[in-house]
Order: C-alpha cells, then sequence, then structure tokens
C-alpha cells in the first residue's frame, strides 16, 4: 500500500477518443511518456478531467488496465483511480479490480443523484467502497461545485479518523482555505491534502500543501514547477507573476467553453486526445483557430509541456 503523502504535480489526463468518439488506448504511452518527461509525479485518471462520469464500467476497466501496465513497476509515479460516485456497487467492483491491477490510489467522491443526507452517510459510503480493497490507499474527491456534496472535509476526517485503515487523505477541489487548513493540521497531519485548483496554487502553498491534483498539469507542467521552485527559494513576485499566467491560461477555459478546451491545448502540444463526450459542448473549427490566436498571446510555447 502507499503509504507515503504525496508530493509534486499529478496529472488529471483526458481520456483519449478516437473520431469516432471511441477509446483510443494506443495514445496511452506516449502520454504517459510526456507526462513522465514533463516532471510530473503521478496521474488521477477517470475523474472529471478525464471523463470518468461519462464512461461505460468496460471503459474505465480498459482505461484503468492500459495505465496500469505502464505504471505498476514505477515507483516514482503514482496511479490514482476515481471510481466514480452515484453507484456504491459499482465503485466496490472498480476497486476490487484496481487493487488486482496494482493501481496506487482508489478515489470515490459524493454521490451526485442520492445525495446522502449528511457527513455521517457519507462516510459511511467511504467505509464500504474502501473496505473492497483493503490494501490500496483510498482518498476522498471532495469537488462540491459538480457534486452537490458541500460538506466540510474537517467532519469527514473526524468521522472516519480510526475507522478505516486505508483512508490517506483527500482531493481537495474547492475555495474553502479554512477547512483545508483544518484538514491539513488535523491529528497531526496525519492525512495527505492534495490540492484540486490549479488557479489557487500559490495560496495553498502559502498554507504548506506539497501535492497537488490538476488538469492543466497534463499541459502546462513547465509553468507550475517554475511557480513552486520560485516560492520554495523566497521569491514571491516571480511566484506571484506565475500564478497570473496560470490564471490567464484558464480564463481561456472558460471564454471558449469550460472543461472541453483542455484537449484543445492538449492538441497543440501535440497529443489529439479527441473531443468531450455529451453533454459536454466542444468548440467548432473556427472557435479553435481564434482559440489558437489567443493561446500564441499568451507565449504557450514557453511554458507548455514538450
Amino acid at each position: 500500500m502507499l503509504n507515503q503523502k504525496i508530493s509534486g504535480l499529478i496529472a488529471a489526463p483526458f481520456t483519449p477518443f478516437d473520431e469516432n468518439g471511441e477509446l483510443n488506448l494506443e495514445l496511452i504511452p506516449q502520454y504517459y511518456a510526456m507526462l513522465k518527461r514533463n516532471r510530473v509525479t503521478g496521474a488521477f485518471i477517470c475523474g472529471s478531467t478525464g471523463e470518468g462520469v461519462s464512461l461505460t464500467f468496460e471503459e474505465k476497466v480498459a482505461v484503468m488496465t492500459a495505465w496500469a501496465r505502464l505504471t505498476k513497476e514505477d515507483n516514482a509515479f503514482t496511479l490514482m483511480m476515481l471510481l466514480g460516485g452515484t453507484n456504491i456497487k459499482e465503485c466496490q467492483q472498480l476497486a476490487r479490480l484496481a487493487e488486482h491491477a496494482g493501481v496506487d490510489v482508489v478515489s470515490f467522491t459524493s454521490p451526485s443523484y442520492f445525495k446522502p443526507a449528511n457527513v455521517d452517510q457519507l462516510a459511511k459510503c467511504c467505509v464500504e467502497i474502501a473496505s473492497a480493497a483493503p490494501n490500496t490507499a483510498f482518498y476522498y474527491y471532495h469537488i462540491p461545485v459538480l457534486t452537490g456534496g458541500n460538506f466540510q472535509m474537517i467532519d469527514l476526517l473526524k468521522q472516519i479518523d480510526g475507522i478505516i485503515p486505508n483512508f490517506k487523505g483527500i482531493k481537495y477541489t474547492h475555495e474553502d482555505f479554512m477547512d483545508f487548513l483544518s484538514c491539513l493540521n488535523y491529528a497531526d497531519r496525519k492525512y495527505d491534502m492534495l490540492w484540486g485548483r490549479d488557479e489557487n496554487m500559490l495560496s495553498a502553498l502559502v498554507l504548506g500543501n506539497k501535492g497537488a491534483v490538476g488538469s492543466t498539469y497534463n499541459y502546462a507542467a513547465p509553468l507550475y514547477l517554475e511557480l513552486i521552485e520560485a516560492y520554495d527559494r523566497g521569491d514571491l513576485e516571480k511566484a506571484n507573476a506565475l500564478q497570473q499566467q496560470s490564471i490567464d491560461m484558464i480564463t481561456l477555459l472558460g471564454k471558449y467553453g469550460g472543461i472541453s478546451v483542455g484537449k484543445s491545448y492538449m492538441k497543440l502540444i501535440g497529443l489529439d486526445c479527441g473531443t468531450f463526450r455529451l453533454p459536454v459542448k466542444n468548440m467548432s473549427a473556427e472557435q479553435f483557430e481564434l482559440f489558437k490566436s489567443d493561446v500564441n498571446k499568451l507565449n504557450f510555447q514557453k511554458f507548455c509541456a514538450q
């Protein structure tokens, strides 16, 4: 079991599709090599960025298997698998398969249709799923903007502390810095807290954060590594400027349609992952040309992944 805390950048890979919208698993070895080349220390697969909610059970297994074959013997790379959230039985089945495949971490997020009424109910879900893969590290994925599970994570930690042996931490994709710091400090910093908002990385570093999971690390890891290095040497002006570059880059996601725009950034670094599945909207060919013009204004080539 993964027992050490995770540090560095964990990319949340896009699931690659072909021109027909089917899995393009042949791209994953190239994808993995690119992340390694850019000093990314892990991958969080089948998450929000990876369209896990739009994949069938069989497709999730196929994606997981493709990544696990590449990473199982790579002790310097952490493979994290989002099991899902809405279907508890399916999450348990995927957890067992993930443990068998040698995935380092399994993760679960709050059910978003039949929502848990309170933290106690959410903790019960975590117990059921984590126990299905008792030899694999378990992380809760907190992203209330998508799930509606807007609970204080410090309350979840208090609820599960000492009950789930393989509960190791939380992927925290929310802007509540008070709650995040309380979780970070809870029980003498027992649990691993992974920051999930790329545009706020600098603020998380100030609180003592060491590991982060994000979509823009797929195509702009050098920018964030430079930001971390600037912060570590006390150059806050440089770190501030680099965070603003990150914000300017992320602003284009909103301008051109949201999460699907990340795959357009991937095209610009030479990895065509296809488009997003419905109901997500993809940009038109005309919009893509305008997008490329805006990206050039950011000097993207100076800090993008190679």
